[in-house]
């Protein structure tokens, strides 16, 4: 699995709007395709979609209750299991005036990688958090990422640096 795998043009938010982390991760579930969304038996689609979001966020932000995910170097990783999504499902957000996140580095987070997956999933939850922490790990590539002017620019900064970084055949 790679970073490519987890995001698309559409689910990458340069120049995120929100200032405290809740309205951040706010705005990064905001963005949740909806086609990830579960469809619910009852009611229309629109209402079902708003309400699976509102689903992710409240784990979303019951995971970062837990233990800030802001992992420092300016990268946050909120994530959570859900529900109310069908597949794993990522989003890409990026700060460049950075959000107190609580980082471990008690530095502010300019990078902002959510992930979400189906409740009964968690081998490629894991995979996928491991397949970020390692790609972030790159000061370059952080500082790329935050200056890309379009989604365009971001997807082919990360499609560099998965050449440069392969994912072995055991992940």
């Amino acid at each position: 699995m790679t970073l490519l795998d987890l995001i698309s043009e559409r689910s990458i938010i340069i120049g995120l709007r929100g200032t405290t982390k809740r309205s951040i991760i706010e705005e990064l579930v905001g963005a949740i395709d909806a086609n990830q969304i579960a469809e619910e038996l009852v009611g229309a689609i629109d209402a079902n979609q708003i309400a699976g979001r509102g689903r992710v966020l409240e784990s979303v932000l019951q995971r970062e209750g837990i233990m800030s995910t802001g992992i420092g170097h300016g990268i946050a990783i909120p994530h959570g299991k859900s529900e109310a999504v069908k597949v794993l499902s990522g989003v890409l957000g990026i700060k460049r005036e950075g959000v107190d996140f609580e980082s471990l580095d008690g530095q502010p987070a300019y990078i902002f990688f959510l992930l979400v997956s189906p409740a009964d999933v968690s081998g490629p939850h894991i995979k996928a958090l491991a397949r970020i922490s390692r790609l972030l790990k790159g000061e370059e590539f952080r500082k790329a990422l935050i200056q890309a002017q379009t989604s365009q620019d971001i997807l082919s900064i990360i499609a560099e640096e998965e050449k440069r970084h392969p994912v072995s055949a055991a992940s």
